[in-house]
């Protein structure tokens, strides 16, 4: 049985460390993703700042200083607090708690074959990363992802382990605790939720599934279920659950949404990273910006103005690639090979587009800057929601595991 349900599989969730300053990288690679996100799905995005204590715990400050800003630049990029629910990881205690009690059930050896956890050591080896909470951080994010039952995480390529261990940490747990206590007892008052027409139809509908296996009435009553509005998504889960003869997933499996990785590339060449300093901020100087642009390398075989140059093997190609229209780079590449432009007059049309991306950008991040009250209402505003959702999850959680006593 698929545990992904209809109504949980509309809840997305992703998260990003707060450990410095965004830059093109990031609005590339996962920003304009939420932006997108946000009008087709539930969203939450969390400030991840647990997670970047995994790797920064020996420098704080530069977590605290991040938060804040982090928030201003998703703010900027178009993530919209009405459309999206945007919190703090460490606001939220039942993250810890989940964490921890998913901690007593999950093998050692899942955590040690996260791929990710033998790379990160090996490419983080200036940090001392034999802690228990680098190990255990993979199950830290199952938590982030379980804690809301989000039925699609976005993702590239190289995370979708993660979500496999996550389905596997859910899948132990209902195994392990199995049915919801008092299921259809809950089952029934949750239908009595729906309204007196919305119930009636429901169980009319159910009754012609269990006793004539009427696949059409079964599709009937999963779109009236997905349409209620003033049903809690743990109801709703009871009642895909009740309609079908079975009982409630406490924690539902959740699905990789991968996206396309992002091929932003920074001022040498290579992927756009702060551990490479090859990075434009989102709200740098534009001075600085076009500054950068011009000095970064170009073709190291053409070293004189009239020396043809081959835009294959020059770190400013890349850009073209992602910020050019066809004409310009057919224009860059007939230049470039024919000694016809010069490598500035190549960069010209990078330093406009790349200018004119961000000034939108830009502007509303000074914008909310003015107003750091407004920006810690929307997140306080956010955390509120998180903590309705995270709380609703772990009251199911604690009863399933025996621990719902007073």
């Amino acid at each position: 049985m698929n545990s992904v349900l209809p109504g949980q599989s509309q809840r997305v969730l992703s998260g990003m460390r707060p450990t410095g300053r965004l830059h093109l990288g990031h609005y590339h690679g996962v920003l304009k993703n939420w932006v997108e996100l946000q009008n087709q799905y539930e969203c939450f995005f969390f400030v991840a700042d647990w997670h970047a204590l995994t790797t920064h715990y020996d420098d704080p400050q530069v977590i605290e200083d991040s938060v804040w800003d982090m928030v201003v630049d998703w703010l900027a990029a178009g993530v919209d607090p009405q459309n999206a629910t945007l919190f703090i990881q460490s606001r939220i205690m039942e993250h810890a708690e989940l964490h921890l009690l998913l901690s007593m059930i999950t093998p050692l050896g899942w955590l040690e074959r996260v791929p990710s956890y033998k790379d990160q050591q090996a490419r983080l080896h200036n940090k001392d990363l034999g802690t228990y909470g680098f190990l255990g951080y993979p199950l830290l994010q199952s938590a982030d992802i379980l804690i809301y039952r989000a039925g699609l995480v976005p993702v590239g390529d190289d995370q979708v382990a993660h979500v496999e261990l996550t389905r596997e940490v859910a899948r132990r747990f209902n195994h392990l605790f199995g049915r919801e206590p008092g299921y259809e007892d809950k089952a029934r008052e949750a239908v009595k939720k729906m309204g007196k027409k919305a119930g009636k139809l429901y169980e009319q509908l159910r009754t012609s599934f269990l006793q004539k296996g009427d696949q059409e009435a079964l599709e009937k009553a999963r779109a009236l279920l997905q349409g209620q509005k003033n049903v809690s998504l743990g109801d709703k889960e009871r009642l895909f659950g009740y309609l079908e003869g079975g009982g409630k997933i406490i924690l539902p499996e959740p699905q990789a949404l991968l996206t396309t990785a992002s091929k932003m590339p920074g001022l040498d060449g290579q992927k756009m990273s702060k551990s490479y300093g090859n990075t434009i901020g989102l709200r740098e100087d534009p001075g600085e910006i076009e500054k950068k642009l011009k000095t970064m390398p170009t073709d190291p075989a053409r070293v004189r103005r009239d020396d043809a140059g081959n835009p294959d093997i020059c770190p400013v190609w890349p850009l073209h690639e992602v910020y050019s229209d066809d004409k310009t780079r057919k224009w860059v590449r007939q230049g470039c090979t024919s000694a016809g432009i010069g490598c500035l007059e190549c960069k010209q049309p990078l330093v406009e587009a790349i200018l004119v991306e961000l000034e939108p950008v830009q502007r509303r991040a000074r914008d909310f800057s003015k107003d750091p009250m407004l920006v810690k209402n929307i997140v306080s505003e956010g955390c509120r929601r998180a903590q309705e959702v995270a709380e609703e999850t772990m009251e199911d959680v604690r009863e399933s595991m025996g621990l719902a006593y007073h």
